[in-house]
């Protein structure tokens, strides 16, 4: 799997106009209309276009969304977000995970999530597995309605037991595990209100069974982080708004382009940050380093990245 190339985006927030009737202004969506209101200049449809437009130009193989694809999780939002994915490219090469946004309130599968199923390809349930050559993407679902002024996260026990099922089966298959959510792992990452409830369940079955990467959104800045692994650390790394104007809270919209090179124990990603310039109108390249991925359980034919 020669130059296998990933894109990550997330926390697209899809520009909406919300039309509530009077039950859903009773709801937690009226705070998330009157957060709408000041950041809708910020959330820029010619980012969006334009990020469509980059990634194509990039040649990327599979892209990777981390949640917070709408606002409102309103029906009408879930179908414009369905058309905007399928402009995007073709379904078996988008891989997507929910938001806290993506679950601000019950919504029916069939008209929230279910409208999503080309980008999910769930069979089981979550987590789900998306294999790509020696590349094991692992969605986890890490958004829950929750109370006003919250936006936690929580796995729950039933994903951490497949998750860990799941990361022993691929890890002796020898593929490169990337676990994708949209809420930040690594301990302090983000504040107590945003966090994921139950982050230290998750961290422990990782340090257990292991994994090679972990990808989220969630927070307002890019982060590169580390977690325990069985016996080397685990990269996590974040990338912030993907379609987000610069602004005091906002670095400002950026993708990540992870080429995957090497193989056996010398497994690397090489990261390009895609950044957009207020100057040029448009995505430019802002930089790129490598990481070295953990040292996971090989197949005895040692099938790695060449």
């Amino acid at each position: 799997m020669s130059g296998l190339t990933l894109a990550h985006v997330s926390d697209l927030h899809l520009p909406f106009e919300p039309q509530l009737t009077l039950r859903q202004h009773l709801s937690k969506r009226q705070l998330s209309v009157w957060s709408w209101r000041r950041r809708r200049a910020v959330q820029s449809s010619d980012i969006l276009e334009a990020l469509k437009q980059d990634l194509r130009a990039q040649a990327v193989d599979h892209v990777l969304l981390t949640g917070d694809i709408t606002n409102f999780s309103l029906p009408a939002e879930f179908r414009q977000a369905a058309d905007w994915l399928a402009e995007l490219g073709p379904a078996e090469r988008i891989s997507l995970v929910p938001g806290n946004h993506d679950a601000l309130v019950p919504v029916p599968f069939a008209e929230g999530l279910g409208l999503w199923a080309a980008w999910t390809r769930l069979e089981e349930g979550w987590p789900f597995v998306h294999r790509v050559g020696d590349v094991a993407l692992i969605g986890l679902n890490s958004a829950l309605p929750t109370a006003p002024l919250l936006a936690r996260g929580r796995v729950g026990p039933q994903q951490l037991t497949r998750l860990e099922r799941i990361l022993a089966i691929e890890g002796a298959a020898g593929r490169v595990r990337v676990v994708m959510l949209h809420h930040p792992l690594a301990q302090g990452a983000i504040g107590w209100r945003k966090a994921l409830a139950d982050g230290e369940a998750l961290r422990a079955v990782l340090q257990r069974a292991g994994a090679e990467l972990v990808l989220h959104g969630h927070a307002r800045d890019a982060r590169l982080d580390a977690i325990p692994g069985p016996h080397e650390p685990i990269p996590c790394l974040c990338v912030p708004s993907s379609s987000a104007l610069p602004n005091p809270q906002d670095q400002g919209a950026r993708w990540h382009g992870l080429r995957l090179i090497g193989s056996g124990g010398d497994r690397r990603v090489e990261v390009t940050v895609r950044r957009w310039s207020m100057h040029a109108q448009a995505f430019v390249t802002d930089g790129s380093y490598e990481l070295c991925l953990p040292r996971g359980a090989q197949r005895a034919s040692d099938n790695g990245f060449a």
